[in-house]
């Protein structure tokens, strides 16, 4: 059982730069990337296998036809793969958004989305935008909002650096600071409200749409001054929806994992990978060593998740 190894899906954006090519020497498409699609399955996008037996095979049509290369819990798992893992480089601050609870996004026509960034690669000044100031009413904001002000004045700013975490689950108003090379782990998922884009327009020169009712309906005005999570060994995050760790030997044992090699190199069986490559180790697959980011899948039962 060798990893399996899916094409990155890079997507250009008008906050994003050149950092995967620089960082992790990968070769990119012209213009400003900002995001590297790893492991997708959704109508508009989808992993691809390169390499291997499962080569040119999609997330989607393993996902259908090969469940038991996923584990114990992805036999309890209905609909689409759970995931979506990315790479964020943010050579400009993210707009601040929000994306909408479970109770909410039905009700929206969106879709919840809880994500946790780690920081993978920072600029000294790299920093996040997460939650809310202390003093911050429902009502000053929405004030701000409506008269156009910098929003980034009301939210609570954290520097970051390298190993730095943090979970932004859904109702969370935050943004992504200029500097920072993000893993992103979240719900499979793409509905973002757009609250304030620091008055810039988009690749295409005009300005970029706002979300100013729903995203007012959505912010937990309550979140705030939430806390960074330190990247250091063990569980980062451990919810109900996906689970991230960090470890230098990974035994899967029955289950699936989805690893980021941080730094260094990283062995997997035969297979050996660089700094900034991801790739999946089947249930059952072999250990694997370095200095690594794994993702878990939920577990549907509810119980104690292990690896």
């Amino acid at each position: 059982m060798s990893p399996v190894v899916f094409a990155p899906i890079y997507q250009e954006r008008v906050w994003g730069g050149r950092s995967l090519e620089t960082v992790f020497g990968r070769q990119l498409p012209d213009g400003p990337v900002g995001e590297a699609w790893q492991l997708v399955d959704r109508p508009e996008a989808q992993s691809v296998v390169t390499g291997g037996p499962y080569d040119g095979r999609t997330l989607a049509s393993l996902w259908a036809d090969e469940r038991p290369l996923f584990g114990n819990r992805a036999a309890g798992l209905a609909g689409r793969f759970p995931l979506l893992v990315k790479l964020l480089d943010a050579r400009d601050s993210l707009s601040v958004q929000v994306h909408p609870p479970a109770h909410l996004a039905e009700q929206l026509g969106g879709e919840a989305k809880t994500e946790m960034w780690f920081v993978a690669a920072a600029q000294p000044d790299a920093f996040v935008l997460a939650g809310v100031r202390e003093g911050v009413t429902r009502e000053r904001f929405a004030e701000a909002q409506l008269a156009g002000e910098d929003l980034s004045w009301l939210l609570h700013r954290q520097p970051v650096g390298v190993g730095d975490a943090l979970m932004v689950p859904s109702g969370r108003v935050h943004a992504l600071g200029a500097g920072c090379l993000v893993v992103e782990v979240q719900q499979n998922s793409d509905t973002t409200y757009r609250v304030y884009d620091w008055d810039r327009a988009g690749v295409d020169g005009h300005p970029r749409r706002l979300h100013v009712e729903q995203s007012l309906r959505c912010i937990d005005f309550a979140d705030v001054e939430p806390s960074l999570i330190p990247g250091e060994q063990g569980v980062l995050v451990d919810d109900p929806l996906f689970r991230v760790t960090r470890q230098d030997r990974v035994d899967a044992g029955p289950e699936c994992a989805f690893v980021c090699v941080l730094s260094g190199r990283a062995t997997c069986g035969s297979s050996v990978f660089g700094t900034g490559d991801f790739f999946l180790v089947p249930a059952g697959g072999p250990v694997v060593e370095g200095d690594l980011l794994v993702t878990w899948l939920p577990d549907p039962t509810g119980t104690t998740m292990v690896g």
